[in-house]
């Protein structure tokens, strides 16, 4: 009977042990040792016993007209969540008219939020959200050996939604502040707070991304730690029993948790806070100009080697910007030698520099770099977009063929509203202009990166365009500018 394969080799392989062993040799069998990248889970007992006397429970209270707080009506840890969120107050029951507030009686305290905190300095000043103090009468901290003390305010930065708060109190137990440089994605961390007013609450996760954009001022760490009301101020910890963030946001499109939450750096929070305790206010940088995100057929349109920088739409009146020369349509690639890989890096650059200072730029502008210099101006609200005047009309064929547009010459008037040298209006919209999302009202500037002052050079160089290929158009609409890339029709 023929025996299998397998039991052959184990014969013959016996049979060569047995030889090898009468001769005096020893077979020894080495099996690759694999390499085991996950030692286990953490053990976090060690961190929640350092770090835990440092976070404290934030409670807020507002004066009303006192009243009977009926059953039914919410508590401070759902309106909370409800208005961190969702951004509204939660609903609440129509009451009785009997039952509801009386003005005529005298204000006293009554419950508005929960959050958390942690111990910045021995001698009583914590940090929070911004978002978790605003509003308040009354800040009430309460440490986890469940002494309370009533809390000042020392200042609040809604931009970056950091807040401070001092308590009179010494001795306490201070966090000690990470690296976020040296954060890694995938690494574990830590949070404690108080969700849903439970105090000392803690949950893990790992880093799920890191300089993640949410629209905010700031570049957020982004986790999967168990993040829910009550929590918003708290820290993050990193395996060291460091503060590597402050909890501040959630994603959901429940309002529960869904497993990804948000945390401000802490070395941006830290740099807020010392502002806050030194003057009680956060003094920024501004340039005065309305930028957006340079997209690939932009950065090819202009012959930009990749898509970087942050292009200006537009540029405030009397701004540090136009006092500099910077004109829209420029892009910005670097600011203090330090390259703009998006437009958001931008804000935050200048965000961070002293008011005052004059700082180097350099500017992609119609071909060529350009070295510039700009003195910062101190941060300030946005002006209103003018709207352009009515238009006196005189058409192009060929512009309206080629891009889809009627368009006319600007108006001396409008020139001098919009602050124009020259440029070509645009009176109707038809495909592929359209498509590109251009509109009536908006002001050619340049065509193929080369300007328009006028009707004639808009014709001109519409006549030259190579049709199979996709073209930059720079778009004036209000005060603001923007590239835009259109396919002529052929």
């Amino acid at each position: 009977m023929t025996r299998p394969l397998a039991m052959k080799r184990s014969i013959s392989i016996g049979l060569l042990c047995a030889s090898l062993w009468s001769v005096g040799l020893q077979l020894v069998v080495v099996q690759p040792a694999a390499a085991q990248v996950v030692k286990g889970l953490p053990d976090f007992t060690e961190l929640v016993e350092q770090v835990g006397p440092s976070v404290v429970n934030i409670r807020t209270l507002e004066k009303a007209a006192a009243r009977e707080v009926q059953g039914n009506e919410p508590d401070a840890e759902m309106q909370e969540f409800f208005r961190r969120f969702f951004g509204v107050p939660l609903p609440t029951p129509n009451m009785p008219r009997q039952q509801r507030p009386n003005r005529g009686q005298p204000e006293e305290a009554q419950p508005k939020g929960v959050g958390s905190g942690f111990i910045l300095s021995a001698d009583g000043f914590v940090m929070t959200n911004a978002h978790v103090v605003d509003g308040a009468d009354q800040v009430v901290v309460t440490l986890p050996d469940k002494r309370e003390f009533k809390a000042r305010i020392v200042g609040s930065d809604k931009r970056t939604d950091v807040a401070v708060v001092k308590i009179d109190a010494t001795g306490l137990p201070a966090v000690k502040v990470g690296d976020v440089s040296r954060l890694k994605v995938g690494e574990w961390v830590m949070a404690i707070g108080s969700p849903f007013g439970l105090d000392n609450s803690v949950t893990a996760g790992i880093v799920s991304a890191k300089q993640r954009d949410t629209g905010d001022y700031l570049p957020f760490i982004q986790t999967d730690v168990a993040i829910n009301p009550g929590n918003s101020g708290g820290p993050l910890i990193n395996m060291r029993g460091e503060v590597v963030g402050i909890n501040s946001q959630i994603y959901s499109r429940s309002g529960g948790f869904m497993g990804i939450s948000f945390a401000i750096p802490i070395d941006e929070a830290v740099r807020v806070s010392e502002q806050l305790r030194a003057t009680g206010k956060v003094q920024r940088g501004r340039l005065g100009v309305q930028i957006d995100q340079v997209s690939k057929e932009v950065a090819e349109s202009l012959g930009l080697s990749k898509a970087q920088g942050a292009l200006v739409r537009g540029v405030e009146q009397g701004s540090p910007a136009e006092k500099a020369g910077l004109e829209p349509g420029d892009i910005i690639l670097k600011f203090e030698g330090k390259t703009i890989e998006k437009s958001s890096d931008l804000p935050r650059m200048v965000g961070n520099t002293k008011p005052g200072t004059r700082s180097a730029i350099q500017v992609w502008r119609r071909g060529s770099v350009k070295e510039m210099h700009i003195t910062v101006g101190e941060f300030e609200s946005e002006k209103p977009v003018k709207k352009a005047s009515a238009p006196d009309k005189s058409s192009s064929d060929a512009v309206a063929k080629v891009l889809g547009l009627t368009v006319s010459e600007l108006t001396d008037a409008q020139k001098k509203e919009l602050k124009l040298r020259g440029g070509v209006r645009v009176d109707a919209v038809a495909e592929p202009a359209s498509r590109a999302g251009i509109q009536e009202g908006d002001v050619i500037l340049a065509l193929a990166n080369i300007e328009t002052p006028n009707v004639q050079v808009l014709e001109t160089l519409t006549a030259k365009l190579d049709r199979s290929k996709p073209v930059s158009l720079l778009v004036r609409r209000g005060e603001w500018a923007q590239y835009t890339v259109i396919r002529p029709a052929r």
